[in-house]
């Protein structure tokens, strides 16, 4: 068995507590009264998103899409495919992207002009996470938990290799 790398912690339970009240309230404040559709992406969004929706008290729906960008390794090939569809309409609707980390962009800018093209009344993202050093295409976060740096992120729904999303903490790996 390989030898594991090392982890630091980043942000604590209780600082992602504290950003994801912040956004909950930011969110309420603004969506109360719309009946929004809150989509997720899969599968790193499952635990924020639940936290999340958990803090708001208004009528909302939920769904998720998982999209899959394809390339070699830890390399995004900039293309990106819908692995699982929506099961909600979207025509007319107050929609919210939850994602747990925006990157490089590239995933979360496909998605947003894909629901552009199903005409929303408004379309926003909502982002626990920013890692702005990696951008390649440039998104607008209307809702932003934290700013993190370039470093391997693990913890609170994100992965490596499937493993560590299960930690109540984010982490950063170092070799």
């Amino acid at each position: 068995m390989s030898s594991h790398p090392e982890r630091h912690t980043l942000f604590t339970r209780e600082q992602i507590e504290s950003a994801v009240n912040r956004l909950a309230a930011e969110i309420t404040r603004d969506y109360r009264d719309k009946n929004p559709v809150l989509i997720g992406i899969l599968k790193g969004v499952f635990i924020f998103m639940a936290d999340l929706v958990r803090s708001m008290n208004f009528p909302l729906e939920v769904d998720f899409i998982r999209l899959s960008s394809y390339g070699s390794g830890k390399q995004t090939s900039g293309r990106v495919k819908i692995v699982q569809e929506l099961s909600c309409q979207v025509r007319d609707r107050h929609v919210l992207v939850v994602e747990d980390i925006i990157d490089t962009g590239i995933t979360v800018s496909f998605l947003l002009d894909y629901l552009e093209e199903k005409n929303p009344a408004s379309l926003k993202l909502c982002a626990l996470l920013d890692k702005p050093s990696r951008r390649r295409k440039p998104v607008k976060i209307d809702y932003l938990g934290l700013t993190v740096p370039d470093k391997f992120l693990v913890g609170y729904g994100l992965d490596c290799d499937e493993q560590y999303r299960n930690l109540p903490d984010i982490f950063y790996l170092e070799e």
